[in-house]
Order: C-alpha cells, then sequence, then structure tokens
C-alpha cells in the first residue's frame, strides 16, 4: 500500500517537476470526496538546508536521505544532466528499488536513476530533448522517447512537466485504485488518465544529412508532400539506380522513403490541425494521404492519439468544427 513518499532535490531542481509530485501526494485530500488517504510527503536532500532550484528560488529542506529508507516511493526530480551527483544519492535509489519500493523519476531525473544502474536492461523515457543523449550515454537501457512515462517492474519513469502528473496519477491508480486517482486528478482539474504510451508531441525539424544532394531532396519532398514519389522517380533525381538509392536514403535517414514521407505528412497534419480550420478530409489531401482513412492510421499510429483529439488539445473550440 502507497502510504509514504519522498522526494529527493538536489541543486538546481527543477521547480515545476517537484511541484507535479508535491500536487499529488503532498497537498491532504482527506477531507474531500472519493476516499484519498493521505500520503506522508518527505522532501529530502543530500545535505539539508537551503537547496537552491534552477530558477533561482531556495527550498528550505529539513530532511537528509535517510528520509527514503522507508518510504513507499522514492521520487527522483530533475538536474542539471552534467551535474555531478553525490554517491548518497545513488545509494538512496539502490536502496530502494531493493528493498522492494516504488523509484520513479521526472525528465532529467531518468539521469539519475541511469547512473545508479537500476535502467540497465530496462524500457524508459525521458522528455524527448533528452532522449537520444540518455541513450547515448548508457546503451544498456532503452530508451523511448515517444511515450509520456514507463513502468518497467517497479521503476517508473516519465518525460517532461505534465507528463510527471500523468506518472504518479498512474501510480495512485495501480497502488489505490481508479477512484483515488480521479478524485485526485478532479481536484487538480487534469485529466484523470493518459495512458503511457500516448505519444509526445515533438516537433521533428529536417534532418542533417551528409550530402547536400540528398538535403536538397528531402526539403523537395516537404514542399510535394501532396504527390506521390516512387523509389524509382527519386533515384532519377539524384541520378542513382533505385538499389543505391534506397541503401543511400537509409544511411542518412534512418528509414526508408515510403516511412519518411508519412512522418512529414503526419507533421504537416500536425501543424494543419493547429492552425487552420480546413476539415479532416481536407487536411488528408493538403498533407498528401489523400484518404482521411490513411491520415487517422498514419496519425494514430505515430502519435497514439487521433486527429480529433489532437485538434482538441492544441485548439481548443475549434475542434467542433471537424
Amino acid at each position: 500500500m502507497l502510504k509514504s513518499v519522498a522526494v529527493i532535490v538536489v541543486p538546481n531542481f527543477s521547480i515545476f517537476e517537484f511541484g507535479t509530485a508535491f500536487e499529488v501526494f503532498g497537498i491532504d485530500r482527506t477531507d474531500r470526496d472519493g476516499g484519498v488517504p493521505g500520503f506522508d510527503f518527505r522532501v529530502c536532500a543530500p545535505e539539508p538546508g537551503d537547496i537552491r532550484m534552477k530558477s533561482g528560488l531556495s527550498l528550505h529542506v529539513e530532511n537528509g536521505l535517510e528520509a527514503t529508507a522507508d518510504a513507499d516511493l522514492v521520487i527522483m526530480t530533475p538536474f542539471g544532466r552534467d551535474q555531478e551527483l553525490p554517491e548518497s544519492v545513488l545509494e538512496a535509489l539502490r536502496a530502494a528499488h531493493e528493498r522492494g519500493a516504488w523509484v520513479m523519476s521526472i525528465c532529467s531525473g531518468a539521469y539519475a536513476l541511469a547512473r545508479a544502474g537500476l535502467l540497465d536492461g530496462r524500457r524508459c523515457t525521458t522528455h524527448w530533448h533528452y532522449s537520444h543523449d540518455l541513450a547515448a550515454r548508457y546503451p544498456e537501457i532503452i530508451v523511448d522517447e515517444n511515450v509520456l512515462y514507463v513502468q518497467d517492474g517497479t521503476i517508473i519513469t516519465s518525460a517532461g512537466t505534465a507528463a510527471g502528473i500523468d506518472a504518479c496519477l498512474h501510480l495512485v491508480r495501480v497502488e489505490l485504485g481508479a477512484n483515488v486517482a480521479t478524485a485526485i486528478a478532479r481536484d487538480m482539474v487534469v485529466p484523470p488518465h493518459r495512458d503511457g504510451g500516448q505519444a509526445q508531441f515533438i516537433d521533428r525539424p529536417m534532418p542533417q544529412c551528409g550530402s547536400a544532394p540528398m538535403e536538397e531532396l528531402l526539403r523537395w519532398m516537404v514542399q510535394h508532400l501532396d504527390q506521390e514519389h516512387s523509389v524509382n522517380e527519386l533515384a532519377a533525381r539524384l541520378h542513382m539506380s533505385p538499389r543505391t538509392f534506397a541503401r543511400r536514403f537509409r544511411a542518412e535517414t534512418g528509414t526508408t522513403p515510403a516511412a519518411w514521407l508519412n512522418s512529414q505528412r503526419v507533421i504537416r497534419a500536425q501543424e494543419l490541425l493547429e492552425s487552420t480550420e480546413l476539415n479532416i478530409d481536407e487536411i488528408a489531401r493538403e498533407a498528401g494521404f489523400g484518404h482521411s482513412v490513411l491520415l487517422r492510421h498514419h496519425f494514430t499510429k505515430v502519435l497514439s492519439t487521433s486527429p480529433q483529439s489532437y485538434r482538441r488539445a492544441f485548439r481548443g473550440q475549434l475542434a467542433e468544427a471537424i
């Protein structure tokens, strides 16, 4: 049963992500509807005292890391990814895991779990801005940049900002049931459940390629997403055989021409959903999918949400027009 929560902060920690954990576990809601229990919420640091935040503010912390010794959940808040961490922090995280407690990271807090060796061989996530760096530094772990949070055993990692709320509410749901999680979410005025597999909405810029001709071709493809592009046609534009072109394209982009085009069409659809009043059929044509059924299929495959849900999230009342 989840009763006690210890949150570890170190210098340069992020106030918002710390606040997400506090909002879920640190507020007494025992007098509200929904049967929400009170949590023993503890803030601790390697050296108690005034801990300076990334924002320049300071938080007075009275507890040392001994506060994690019997906590049911230990949360590692974000910190600078190149920042040194005391070995005592890593030891506290390892000890919590070894005795069967839940261990959670929010955003770049995943770096601490990786340094402690807790993510070796495990699937995890962090903010998409850090995902490639985390994977490069720790090749033993499996980083999924396309999700809000991941639970692997008793370890939960989450992406940035609001995804920390999702991860905390997920754990409440697992330990205390949907009614309690919904009651907390209602009090916070946030969605009671966003599945961990839902995609982070990532703005992917044009990739840098090894050759100027390939970069020029990619730009041309983006400018003509509403057209069909065969491998033979694309290869001819670069004066290559189809086989050589397909091999070079994968080497420089990491994927096939068809998959790359579909990803760019999804990005274009995102832009149109956010910034125009076009309906789904019109967006499908403008983005190059041709038909709305193909748009919905590829959009959901890439972002794990529907075009309608995406527009509601980013355009509010405009969603009623589709």
